[in-house]
């Protein structure tokens, strides 16, 4: 398959994401019941990220359709995209997203994965310089702000990074952030490299025991990521042979070798294919950092491959990787 981001792709990734966005069933909820009053549908707690099996994942869903509409404004499902964007982002919707998050039982909802994929999001539409890009961008920003402020109060009190390869892992969190906090929020930014620094500025020889079985992240190569965007590129290319020694040798094989997905039904195993697109993303931004000819180059391009040409065909057929698997195919994909 190819591994460029072509128009036949994005088309066929938008299909996807325009497919479960608003599919609210089935729906898989992050909720705290104080009592009978709090069993509510999920359209009815989210009224914007109610599809998509889970609220994180119709976040994403919806930075795919929005970077998709704006690289490819010409592919057929542009229209849908538009009409549907303006029926969901609403100042109205944006206040019912935020009196979710109001509860005192939601402190901790989404904490850190939808937080950064939130933000990932509202940095997205800002860079559509239109006016339905600007309109949407404005309704947004409250919402975006509530998160922003989340993490603002949280990374002070977070003494330690979570090095899982799932939905708690920190460096991807703060990798995601800083996509927004770099353009929009500088203080969030700064706290994001503060951050960084104090988990992983001292890491060394990654023995990388690595795939479990349901993982969608590598958390020795999202960390790698992570601090190539905090390091100068001197700092990080030292810290980066400090971190894995021995990739000349080929050492930790797990980290160049793709996943096997058994069962692509199973929701949680089907986090492999996610893995193998994430470990593409990965080693891409990697060896963006290196000159052509570096062998760490060489060794990264050819690990990047192997992960995408094993993943990319599986982004669409079963729902438990469709509702969400485009988005980390769009990630590999894009230029790092």
């Amino acid at each position: 398959m190819t591994q460029t981001l072509d128009a036949a792709l994005a088309s066929r990734f938008a299909a996807t994401a325009l497919g479960h966005v608003t599919r609210e069933y089935p729906n898989h909820i992050m909720h705290v019941l104080t009592g009978p009053q709090d069993a509510r549908t999920p359209r009815d707690m989210h009224p914007i990220f109610f599809g998509s099996f889970d609220w994180h994942s119709c976040v994403h869903g919806w930075w795919t359709l929005f970077t998709l509409y704006r690289l490819h404004p010409g592919m057929a499902e542009a229209p849908a995209i538009r009409v549907l964007a303006d029926d969901l982002f609403t100042a109205e919707k944006v206040m019912g997203e935020a009196a979710y998050l109001a509860r005192p039982e939601a402190r901790g909802f989404e904490r850190p994965y939808g937080w950064a994929w939130l933000l990932m999001l509202a940095a997205e539409v800002e860079r559509h310089d239109t006016d339905e890009g600007r309109r949407w961008a404005e309704i947004l920003r409250p919402l975006a702000g509530i998160f922003a402020d989340r993490f603002k109060a949280f990374l002070p009190l977070a003494d330690y990074p979570v090095r899982t390869g799932t939905h708690y892992n920190t460096a991807f969190a703060l990798r995601l952030t800083l996509d927004y906090a770099d353009v929009h929020d500088p203080d969030l930014a700064a706290l994001c490299r503060d951050a960084a620094r104090r988990w992983h500025a001292e890491d060394r020889d990654c023995q990388a025991w690595e795939p479990s079985q349901d993982e969608f992240l590598s958390p020795a190569l999202m960390e790698a990521v992570l601090m190539r965007r905090v390091l100068s590129p001197d700092d990080f290319a030292a810290w980066f042979d400090a971190f894995l020694p021995a990739l000349s040798e080929g050492r930790p094989a797990s980290l160049l070798t793709p996943a096997r997905v058994s069962d692509r039904a199973d929701g949680k195993i089907a986090h492999l294919d996610g893995l193998n697109l994430s470990r593409g993303w990965c080693w891409r931004e990697i060896i963006a950092a290196f000159p052509v000819g570096d062998a760490r180059r060489a060794i990264g391009a050819r690990a990047a491959a192997a992960h995408l040409d094993a993943a990319l065909t599986h982004v669409t057929g079963d729902y438990m990787g469709e509702h969400w698997l485009a988005s980390f195919a769009l990630l590999a994909l894009l230029e790092p």
